[in-house]
């Protein structure tokens, strides 16, 4: 169905949505998304996240690595603070760039694969998180 035609009907999602004032037609919505941002930025602040300092992403503790970047990425959808971690281990989705954009450049020659991830504030715990040693478990033979 054309956009134009689904605009004109009055029993859909769409016409709910205006009704409700809901989504992009909350005359508040512009006040919502900076309340967001600012919210974004005091827990960054809160938390201590700052480039250069060592993370692990997620409670779970599997990915460790470095703060790289924090402020706004324009590639990924949604406003507000986004922090970019260097991993450790390749178990990122990137590299430190996004849509062509590098958000930091990359330790030694080539660019490491896998390595980068951007999330929220929420996701970053800051500590003095080592990288995992592989070797750590084994005995000497």
């Amino acid at each position: 169905m054309p956009e134009a035609e689904y605009e004109k009907k009055l029993d859909s999602v769409l016409a709910w949505k205006k009704a409700q004032k809901l989504g992009r037609f909350d005359p508040n919505a512009p006040s919502h998304a900076a309340a967001r941002k600012s919210a974004l930025e005091a827990e960054a602040q809160e938390k201590g996240i700052k480039v250069g300092k060592r993370c692990r992403v997620g409670a779970d503790d599997g990915r460790r690595g470095l703060v790289m970047y924090a402020g706004e990425v324009p590639e990924i959808p949604g406003d507000g603070l986004w922090v970019g971690i260097r991993l450790d281990e390749p178990l990122g989705k990137n590299d430190g760039t996004i849509g062509g954009t590098r958000y930091w450049e990359p330790q030694g020659e080539a660019p490491a694969m896998k390595h980068g991830v951007f999330v929220r504030p929420e996701r970053v715990d800051i500590g003095d998180w080592l990288p995992f040693d592989d070797l750590e478990d084994m005995e000497e033979i």
